[in-house]
């Protein structure tokens, strides 16, 4: 079954083609990861699927439903959970409070009503899920920015699952992460695709091979070769424009 899909998406800033009709779709149960350079429309395209940039030309489809129109918080409460590349935690806040706040996103609540919320025993118990469900369940009360980085990690793929997601975008997740943390990382979200699907940007190739049932790659806003992992690791035009020769 088809959860999210992107429709023949067109994006230009000024002369630069940052996407040019790239369509792809992001199935149940799998980890679905898009690769390539640096300036290959990696962030437009996610940015487009998201609700955060409106395309030119093209549809975005979540579990059918054309969300094209829709802007991000629309698209969050109908289950598209993203996380960033670089965090967009709040670091004086505790562990606890960011899931809370995920939460309150989820039901539409708003931001100004946040004290009832912490007494809120539904919400509560959505967000110490989450934290129990990433590990964190003994830092709930912890400030953010005592946290390692790769807790911080932890947390943002917290606050996705508070929206009770039906597909993640993940931007980046391993970016910063010592061996040690994308050990730990890539274990947790090779749990999650049972829970809802992953649309994982990505540029630690170990990562990538080790989670991906299929990899797409971007190069210079085009879409130039979409397969299993093993497709693409043989993929002479990959290896040349992104992998290397030794892939």
């Amino acid at each position: 079954m088809t959860v999210l899909e992107a429709r023949t998406l067109n994006k230009s800033f000024g002369a630069l083609r940052a996407s040019d009709g790239v369509s792809l779709d992001l199935r149940a149960g799998e980890i679905h990861a898009v690769i390539g350079p640096n300036g290959a429309g990696k962030s437009t395209f996610i940015a487009q699927l998201c609700g955060s940039l409106t395309p030119d030309s093209g549809t975005v489809h979540l579990l059918g439903e054309d969300v094209t129109a829709l802007p991000v918080p629309a698209r969050a409460r109908r289950g598209l959970a993203r996380t960033f590349q670089i965090s967009a935690l709040a670091m004086e806040d505790t562990v606890l409070a960011n899931a809370l706040l995920g939460a309150m996103g989820a039901g539409g609540t708003p931001w100004r009503f946040f004290a009832p919320v912490r007494r809120d025993q539904t919400l509560r118990d959505r967000a110490e899920a989450a934290l129990a469900r990433v590990g964190l369940a003994d830092r709930a009360h912890v400030r953010t920015a005592d946290l390692s980085h790769g807790q911080r990690r932890q947390l943002e793929v917290a606050v996705a699952l508070t929206l009770g997601p039906k597909a993640f975008v993940m931007d980046e997740p391993m970016a910063g992460l010592g061996a040690d943390g994308s050990k730990a990382m890539t274990g947790l979200l090779d749990g999650l695709r049972v829970e809802a699907p992953i649309l994982l940007v990505e540029h630690d190739m170990d990562a990538v091979f080790a989670l991906a049932d299929r990899i797409s790659v971007l190069v210079a806003g085009r879409l130039v070769a979409t397969g299993t992992t093993a497709a693409i690791r043989a993929d002479a035009n990959v290896r040349r424009a992104y992998l290397g020769e030794d892939a």
